[in-house]
């Protein structure tokens, strides 16, 4: 049968439409299609894999994890989860110290939001209104970007704070740069005009990267946290896509000096393998623990997920490569910035280490969108061998998502802006 004939019969259709090209295998920074063509993953596949595709130390663990020591009843411990908790809180400052390992993003923030609810006694979570914590029940009442209509009611007690997009915010100084603490003030003004008296936490992205690649201002999240502290509710960071040194950090928190209450990875952690964690404080788990908190699924604490989590620790920091993805991220952001002094369509360039974005519009001066722009951008450096990522919000133009693994050459690096640097020309 043909390939495209059973999608169309048999495929249930989940969100965007599917990259018209079949895939037979990946390596390193490449995807392969049935062909042979050789695509540039500029994406890291879901931007997840920071270590390239089949890397060879995480292709060894998982050979001799799923012959020794895979899944478990999740009443039961092994040496690899407790050995990864340790190590993951070696990485982190006091107090986070307790670690539960799941599987994915979406199911780390629901661990995360139902310890926040059942610490303070409270139900009211706070996100961004570009928010993408993931599409599980409370995950999706907390994501803003996509997916809110025609499902019914979310649950209740959420509620939205503005994003501090610099770019677009109508938020300014006299002389027009962002003024960042009076849209926090005013965003929470209305959060307290709005509340029941309940709220429970804030669930923020430290780079909101489906919400555009937009990266809070240096001091945001200092303020932001005192704003919780102020109103007796927990921080919870989602680093799904930032941890584990894509921003040229291990943790992209750590540029702001700021610990949250409670931390959730996923994503990268795993290197494209389904590994997730919660990562939260010793009291906050004692309270929660004596009040019966239940989170007992299916893969909780697997041996092999935790296997995985402890080989993409070792490579990273055996190979360097928190430093590499700073190197490159200069490099790459000195590119974009030279993209955007020849092509006009390029507005705005931003994100750090190996997780930016170009944003595109028709005009500079009015900012507006270049809708159309975006995607056939996408097709163009799809036919010369690139794959890229475009986001397409309400009010924003395209915003192409740029995280290449962390392992990329830099002759490849230098090559898919290059391919860029030709769509760009060719479309616009």
């Amino acid at each position: 049968m043909d390939f495209w004939t059973d999608v169309d019969r048999h495929v249930l259709r989940y969100g965007a439409r599917f990259t018209p090209r079949i895939i037979g295998r990946a390596e390193g920074s490449y995807v392969f299609d049935e062909d042979g063509t050789a695509i540039l993953d500029f994406t890291s596949g879901q931007m997840s894999a920071v270590l390239g595709h089949g890397h060879p130390d995480v292709v060894a663990t998982v050979t001799r994890g799923v012959k020794e020591l895979s899944h478990l009843f999740s009443g039961m411990l092994s040496r690899p989860v407790v050995d990864v908790s340790r190590r993951l809180a070696a990485t982190l400052p006091d107090p986070l110290q307790k670690v539960m390992l799941l599987t994915t993003g979406a199911e780390a923030n629901e661990a995360a939001l139902k310890l926040a609810k059942l610490h303070t006694g409270r139900y009211e979570i706070v996100s961004f209104d570009r928010s993408w914590h993931g599409m599980t029940s409370a995950a999706a009442a907390a994501t803003y970007s996509a997916g809110r209509r025609g499902y019914g009611p979310a649950v209740p007690g959420n509620l939205t704070l503005p994003t501090p997009n610099a770019y677009r915010s109508p938020f300014r100084h006299p002389d027009g740069t962002h003024d960042w603490r009076a849209e926090l003030d005013y965003g929470f003004a209305l959060i307290d005009q709005q509340s029941s008296g309940s709220l429970a936490a804030c669930l923020v992205e430290p780079i909101l990267s489906s919400g555009g690649i937009i990266e809070p201002p240096p001091g945001y999240l200092a303020a932001l946290k005192e704003k919780c502290r102020e109103r007796g509710m927990l921080l919870i960071l989602d680093e799904a896509q930032t941890g584990l040194g894509r921003t040229g950090d291990l943790y992209a928190f750590q540029r702001d000096g700021v610990v949250p209450d409670i931390l959730t990875l996923s994503k990268t952690l795993g290197a494209g393998l389904p590994v997730a964690a919660v990562i939260t404080t010793p009291e906050i788990e004692q309270v929660c623990h004596e009040r019966g908190f239940l989170f007992f699924t299916t893969h909780v604490s697997d041996p092999l997920a935790a296997m995985v989590a402890g080989t993409v620790l070792d490579v990273i920091e055996r190979d360097g490569l928190v430093e590499r993805a700073r190197r490159l991220g200069t490099l790459m952001a000195a590119r974009l910035a030279e993209l955007r002094e020849r092509h006009t369509v390029i507005g705005d360039v931003r994100g750090r280490g190996l997780l930016q974005g170009i944003e595109l519009v028709v005009d500079r001066k009015t900012k507006e969108p270049a809708d159309r722009l975006g995607h056939q951008v996408t097709e163009a450096c799809l036919r010369r061998g690139l794959h890229m990522n475009i986001v397409q919000l309400p009010g924003m133009g395209g915003v192409f998502r740029m995280a290449p693994p962390l392992t990329i050459g830099e002759p490849d690096l230098e090559r898919g802006l290059d391919i860029l640097d030709k769509a760009l020309g060719e479309c616009a």
